[in-house]
């Protein structure tokens, strides 16, 4: 698995000072996404709908709307 492309701008595109340190979207060669943001497990847990779930390994991820919404054109339809 290795990462094939950034999917949305930049961190600096989005106004990151040093463009290192916001969230990320990434395209994975084995079709899946890899994304960076804020580890919120803690917080938004117990949060989750009832017919949600997360295994012990998964990490719920916080990332801005803008970096949703600047990606969202080059997201797949399929």
């Amino acid at each position: 698995m290795s990462i094939v492309r950034r999917i949305g701008a930049s961190p600096k595109e989005r106004g990151s000072a040093s463009g290192q340190t916001c969230p990320d979207i990434f395209e994975l060669s084995d079709g899946n996404f890899a994304v960076i943001g804020t580890e919120s497990t803690a917080v938004l847990d117990d949060e989750l709908p009832a017919d949600a779930g997360r295994a012990d390994y998964e990490r719920i991820v916080v990332i801005s709307r803008e970096t949703l919404i600047r990606a969202k054109a080059e997201i797949p339809d399929a």
